[in-house]
């Protein structure tokens, strides 16, 4: 089989690594807007450099996988509907509803096959804690909390790009409620904070966010996300029954002290990042890609799911910016009316 990577940075390097050792991976080929960089991937796991996505396109592969800049996403994801190659993209699709609505028209229109990275489905955490909602083992949930935590902002030119904090790292929380609890959001009342670092103010994005979701059960949800964890990188979800809890991301390397007496420490070596606390999650993402190309799985994340978790995402924002609550329902009908717009089912 070979594979066309687009994009070799931080995440797309790290795809290319995992594509490398895959078996079922006959030629891995790699560009990047910086041809440098591809080229020092490509000479470090044996792949092929080319020189920009034309080539990758043009080399007769089976597959291509997007870790460019999310302003491409959309264009590569029509661009390889229209070729009949299947597509294995970083989220978010878009950076905005119509690019989204565009991009997974043409899939639906192609019949292609389109995979998003919502790398948290393979986590053995988020695994555990789906089973045993779904098995009864908590009876009935009535509180779920998930929060998201950077131990560090990202660079300021990233962050007009990145979508807002709702978009680009929440949007993961919202996919991990939906697919955990396997209920939909009705509801979102969303908040915000920019008090931190200026860069924040001056893209007019938060680096503290906090959402209270309703389920469609009854069962509410907090999320909650911040850009300034200075004590590590810290990834949770509790999920509280009549029967029975369970937490998602409390092992040794989580960033949690304890104020009682004899209770926990802080660890030693907390997580510093994504790449490192979901690595194996990463690569199982990946392994499944090239199983559903073989036949072996169906699509674990495909379009219309990533549509459900940017909708509660583009609801959040509506709600932070008119101070009020958002019924998730009405506005992505609003959207999936349009002509052409694929409504969930």
């Amino acid at each position: 089989m070979r594979i066309g990577l687009v994009g070799t940075g931080r995440i797309g390097s790290f795809h290319a690594g995992v594509l490398s050792r895959h078996p079922q991976v006959d030629a891995l080929i790699v560009t990047d807007i910086d041809g440098a960089r591809a080229a020092r991937v490509a000479d470090r796991l044996g792949a092929t450099a080319a020189h920009d996505a034309d080539e990758v396109f043009g080399a007769g592969v089976d597959a291509v996988v997007i870790a460019s800049a999310t302003s491409t996403h959309a264009d590569l994801i029509v661009r390889a509907a229209r070729a009949g190659l299947p597509v294995f993209c970083e989220k978010p699709i878009a950076l905005d509803v119509p690019g989204t609505l565009r991009a997974l028209c043409e899939v639906e229109r192609t019949g292609s096959v389109l995979q998003l990275g919502f790398m948290r489905r393979f986590d053995a955490g988020y695994r555990a804690a789906r089973d045993a909602v779904r098995s009864g083992a908590l009876g009935r949930l009535h509180s779920v909390r998930a929060t998201t935590m950077d131990p560090a902002p990202p660079p300021a030119a990233y962050l007009p790009l990145s979508g807002g904090l709702y978009r680009d790292c929440l949007v993961h929380d919202f996919d991990m409620l939906r697919w955990v609890t396997g209920r939909e959001v009705t509801e979102v009342y969303a908040t915000g904070s920019d008090a931190g670092p200026a860069m924040f103010r001056a893209a007019g994005d938060v680096d503290t966010a906090a959402v209270l979701l309703t389920l469609d059960d009854g069962t509410l949800a907090t999320a909650t996300a911040a850009r300034c964890n200075g004590a590590g990188y810290d990834v949770r979800m509790e999920l509280a029954g009549e029967t029975g809890q369970i937490t998602v991301g409390l092992d040794d390397r989580t960033p949690l002290t304890s104020a009682e007496p004899g209770g926990r420490t802080a660890p030693p070596r907390p997580w510093p990042g994504f790449l490192e606390r979901f690595a194996p999650a990463y690569e199982a993402e990946l392994d499944a890609f090239v199983r559903l190309l073989r036949g072996e799985l169906p699509n674990p994340c495909d379009g219309r799911e990533a549509w459900r978790a940017l909708v509660i995402a583009e609801a959040c924002e509506v709600s932070r910016r008119e101070r009020r609550p958002v019924q998730v329902a009405e506005f992505s009908a609003g959207q999936a009316d349009r002509p052409g717009a694929p409504v969930p089912g």
